[in-house]
């Protein structure tokens, strides 16, 4: 029985001490207001700019990966039928998705709200995008 215990003991501390030396984890698991992030890209048949809100934001190294809220501006010309009305050309609109970032390089993935109109349902549109970190 003793020996067994000396074998746990022994693999314990194989697996323990070289850990204690290690450096320090550089992953870490924190909120973001905002980023400093600018990203264009497209969705719904039309374009849109935005910047990164309030975010939860895991970092490893020089690479994050963020979900959150993106305060846009929705570039889209709306399609006439007759004589009807259209909407503004530059629209304002808040999205939500996932942003990931290594160094500078930013892709996103985004998604919109598309309201509903009397020709169309409102449903959730999906896009994507580039950017740049500041």
């Amino acid at each position: 029985m003793n020996v067994i215990y000396r074998i746990y003991i022994l693999i314990g501390l194989v697996f323990l001490l070289p850990s204690r030396n290690a450096k320090a984890q550089t992953t870490k698991l924190q909120a973001s207001l905002f980023e400093g992030i600018l990203v264009a890209g497209y969705t719904d048949e039309g374009a849109y700019i935005n910047c990164t809100g309030p975010a939860v934001k895991y970092v490893v190294k020089k690479t994050s990966i963020m979900a959150g809220l993106l305060p846009s501006l929705k570039i889209k010309k709306d399609r006439v039928q007759g004589g009807a009305t259209s909407n503004s050309l530059v629209t304002p609109t808040l999205g939500f998705g996932l942003t990931g970032c290594y160094k500078h390089l930013v892709i996103q993935l985004p998604a919109f709200y598309s309201a509903k109109t009397s020709t169309a349902d409102g449903n959730w549109k999906l896009g994507i995008g580039v950017g740049y970190k500041f």
